[in-house]
């Protein structure tokens, strides 16, 4: 059983056939799929499944903390399942592939005393930007 399937078994969410296909398509590193992506994919495991059931199941799993959404440049929104280990991404400019990345450090440690303007600081969003092997030129 995959890691997200675990945890959701273990909150004592509800495994339907929709759910768990769901779920299944998400599992893997370095997933940071669509809703139309996981839409496809869940129709190839249970070709019955809708649309909808896709987008109310990607919004509950964000609800819960399972799933992370992941916006980039205005592109359609991702969903990425390592939501429980502290990661940052890399983003091509070219393709919009997304990467999990994990520098060393503490990225609050980044942020300057002058540049907080007071704030107490809760959390960092970093993205990396640049052109993976394939859109790179030469």
């Amino acid at each position: 059983m995959s890691d997200l399937l675990e945890r959701l078994r273990g909150r004592g969410w509800r495994l339907t056939s929709q759910r768990r296909a769901v779920a299944e398509v998400l599992e893997g590193d370095h997933v940071h799929l669509t809703a139309d992506e996981v839409h496809a994919r869940a129709v190839a495991r249970l070709p019955e499944i809708s649309r909808a059931t896709v987008y109310n199941t990607l919004g509950e799993l964000v609800s819960l903390g399972e799933i992370l959404e992941v916006s980039t440049d205005g592109r359609a929104k991702r969903y990425d399942p390592n939501a429980h280990r502290a990661h940052q991404h890399l983003v091509c400019s070219g393709c919009g592939t997304v990467r999990d990345v994990r520098p060393e450090g503490d990225p609050m440690a980044a942020l300057p005393s002058a540049e907080r303007f007071g704030f107490t600081l809760t959390g960092a969003e970093i993205t990396y930007r640049g052109l993976c092997p394939d859109c790179s030129p030469g």
